[in-house]
């Protein structure tokens, strides 16, 4: 790429992060605020922001997993809930919380409406941005909190953090994976592909694309190009300049990106994803005449059926999760440079 070619490509991702900061000024006109505790918020707050609906089941868990690594407040956005969600938050008092009926699928999958939330609170601070459905892991975490992962990436001139978002499923029909509130979902969901995954360099983002795992390997056969991205940038020391592209799989500026650089020598970790807890049948039901998952929808009727069918997904190569560390010996997190 030649010289003026670099710069037209620089000045459009800029414009492209300009826009995508518009879209979450206007975006926080269709937030109501439930709770607001902000202002008991710490220069050295390690901060939670993600967008619900209907998470009851995975909620109290979540909140415990996260308090024991470290997050000191959650900014959370509760999109159309209608089974408590909302009622389980607003009484907590570190979590603060906002409401929408507005379109998840309008708002960039609720992204419009967090980035306005990183925006004006998260500036400053290392914030952490996942879904209901995913439990970060990263090696140490035992031992080692946020604020000493974070410390030692601040030491070493990194600002963003890594993750490949694993998919967990039971060891027979997807129906059978029941869990209470409260219960570590792990238990419900032993099971993960240790292998099978793709990593791709994409020039435009200077990002890595990986793709694999049960999703790819049971529904996407056909059309791997629309299995879904697995590479995540969950953890970021926020700038009021900074944006998310598409989920937290892409930000801007490019730089973020290079969390999976292995030539940096840094740590990366591991989402646990736990989509498909009990349930996960009707919701794919649900979720296909809702229509808000996914920009083309039809592209993914094929995948809403298979997972309404409640197929077993575990084949003879599925491994046990067996803790952080069963995911470092198996390649999919790595320590880098990092002594936890």
């Amino acid at each position: 790429m030649g010289a003026f070619s670099k710069l037209r490509a620089r000045y459009r991702l800029r414009l492209k992060r300009r826009r995508l900061l518009w879209r979450a000024l206007r975006a926080r006109h269709a937030l109501r605020r439930v709770e607001n505790r902000t202002a008991i918020l710490k220069p050295e707050d390690i901060l939670l922001f993600a967008t619900m609906r209907n998470e009851a089941l995975r909620l109290p868990y979540f909140l415990q997993h996260y308090r024991a690594l470290g997050v000191a407040h959650f900014l959370i956005v509760v999109n159309d809930s209608s089974d408590g969600t909302l009622e389980l938050l607003r009484h907590a008092p570190d979590v603060s919380v906002w409401s929408t009926q507005a379109s998840y699928r309008a708002s960039r999958f609720g992204m419009d409406w967090i980035s306005w939330l990183l925006l004006h609170y998260g500036k400053r601070h290392w914030c952490l941005t996942v879904d209901a459905d995913e439990l970060l892991v990263y090696p140490g975490c035992e031992t080692q909190k946020l604020q000493q992962l974070t410390a030692w990436l601040e030491a070493q001139g990194a600002n963003s953090f890594g993750a490949l978002m694993l998919d967990l499923y039971p060891p027979g029909p997807l129906s059978t994976a029941h869990s209470d509130p409260g219960d570590d979902p792990t238990k419900a969901l032993p099971l993960y592909d240790a292998q099978g995954y793709t990593w791709e360099q994409q020039a435009r983002f200077g990002n890595i694309s990986i793709r694999g795992g049960p999703r790819k390997r049971c529904f996407f056969t056909d059309r791997p190009e629309l299995a879904p991205h697995l590479h995540k940038i969950p953890l970021v020391k926020w700038n009021w300049r900074y944006a998310y592209v598409s989920s937290t799989h892409v930000a801007l500026p490019r730089r973020l990106n290079r969390a999976f650089d292995a030539r940096l020598n840094l740590p990366t970790g591991v989402l646990l994803h736990t989509k498909f807890l009990e349930g996960a049948p009707e919701r794919a039901k649900s979720e296909q005449l809702r229509g808000e998952h996914f920009t083309h929808c039809k592209d993914y009727d094929a995948y809403y059926a298979g997972v309404a069918a409640d197929p077993d997904l575990s084949t003879a190569e599925s491994c046990s999760y067996r803790g952080p560390q069963g995911l470092v010996e198996d390649g999919l997190m790595t320590p880098g440079a990092w002594k936890a």
